[in-house]
């Protein structure tokens, strides 16, 4: 469960920075999302399953803290909006770390859009105003994590144990914790290490609902879905904005 500290105040919502993509699927044949995508200069948030026939859009919390060498905490957060329509589309998106204390929403820095229909990927700029945009034609899952470059490098899945089900809101969530072991001679401390990873999935929605990532070297990360709306989103959610440039990336003939 989170820990006291870093509770994100979501209770009471309902309805999360990366699932597996799984063509034409729905929500109830969906498989579950990777695992979490890392820290370092950025954190991950939800990544949305384009899954039809569910369409929803929320806020993601995105909360930071690292103990530093004078035994302060540097704590930062974001927030990122997300949705999904009935014919599976979806949108993400990356906004800045921030203190605390600021106040508004912090910059956006990038924002994915996905058509499942026609596998047409778009990563628009908000710096530069450029709509980059191919079809993903690989089999490999998008948003899948390898593990031996994310945030678990050298690391070995020690530890998976299912921790049952709570209710949030009216949602069910499952969940599953996960650890990673990391040698003294990989973590870089001297020492060995242990890399704690929760998980709370919703099967309705076929999302992480919380994602909580615990590292001793970088400290704690919670990511949390909130303020739910199961309407369908508007259609300009889905649309390159019209001060964008599309930019064609597909490979030449």
């Amino acid at each position: 469960m989170l820990k006291d500290g870093l509770r994100i105040a979501f209770f009471g919502f309902l309805s999360m920075a990366a699932a597996s993509i799984c063509y034409g699927q729905t929500v109830g044949s969906a498989r579950m999302p990777p695992d979490y995508g890392g820290v370092n200069v950025r954190v991950a948030g939800v990544f949305v399953t384009p899954v039809a026939n569910a369409p929803f859009s929320a806020t993601v919390d995105i909360v930071s803290k690292q103990k530093l060498p004078d035994g302060s905490f540097n704590i930062r957060t974001s927030i990122a909006h997300i949705a999904r329509d009935s014919a599976g589309r979806i949108y993400n998106e990356r906004r800045a770390l921030v203190s605390p204390a600021f106040q508004g929403e912090p910059a956006l820095l990038s924002a994915h859009i996905y058509d499942p229909t026609t596998h047409l990927n778009t990563f628009l700029d908000p710096f530069s105003h450029l709509a980059r945009q191919s079809v993903f034609t690989g089999s490999r899952q998008i948003g899948a994590i390898d593990p031996t470059l994310g945030p678990h490098a050298g690391g070995v899945l020690t530890k998976q144990e299912e921790l049952g089900e709570q209710m949030v809101g009216n949602t069910r969530l499952q969940g599953t914790k996960k650890v990673w072991t990391v040698s003294a001679a990989m973590s870089g401390t001297g020492s060995g290490v242990e890399i704690v990873d929760q998980y709370w999935y919703s099967p309705d929605l076929s999302v992480y609902l919380i994602v909580q990532h615990d590292d001793p070297r970088t400290g704690e990360q919670i990511v949390a879905v909130k303020d739910v709306n199961r309407a369908e989103p508007d259609t300009s959610v889905f649309a390159v904005p019209a001060r964008y440039r599309i930019v064609d990336e597909n490979p030449a003939p």
